[in-house]
């Protein structure tokens, strides 16, 4: 079985999200673990006016997930969502396995910055020269 690591962004009817927010969340959940998927992240994104009505639905409340899926199991992954009366719009995308620790990571508001990337920082970017006194004074 070849399994493949997705995103998904799901689009919550508010009303639904607002009368019970566990149970919307966790039926997001056991949808991918019936399956037999793992949950990696699975986190609120946000709640706010949609650019135009889905269903006579003004507002919608994003919830975002990254999980592990056998990749033959997906479409009925995605028949399920359909049936899912709380969902307004979802939207699978599979993901590089090379990115998800740092997708992983931001999702649960970490920040990753790499080593080499502190050391590339450019010399003197944004110090003014009164700045650079200040700092030869401190260093002494």
């Amino acid at each position: 079985m070849a399994t493949g690591i997705y995103e998904c962004l799901f689009l919550f009817d508010s009303n639904h999200y607002a009368r019970d927010p566990g149970g919307v969340a966790t039926s997001v959940q056991s949808m991918i673990a019936d399956l037999g998927g793992e949950i990696l992240v699975c986190r609120l994104w946000a709640e706010q006016r949609l650019a135009y009505p889905i269903n006579g639905h003004n507002k919608g409340t994003y919830w975002l997930a990254y999980f592990r899926l056998d990749t033959l199991k997906l479409k009925e992954l995605n028949r399920t969502c359909q049936l899912n009366e709380s969902l307004l719009r979802f939207m699978f995308t599979k993901i590089d396995p090379r990115l998800i620790d740092a997708l992983v990571a931001h999702a649960q508001e970490k920040v990753v910055v790499p080593i080499d990337a502190l050391e590339r920082q450019p010399v003197g970017v944004g110090v003014g020269a009164d700045d650079e006194e200040e700092s030869e004074v401190e260093d002494e």
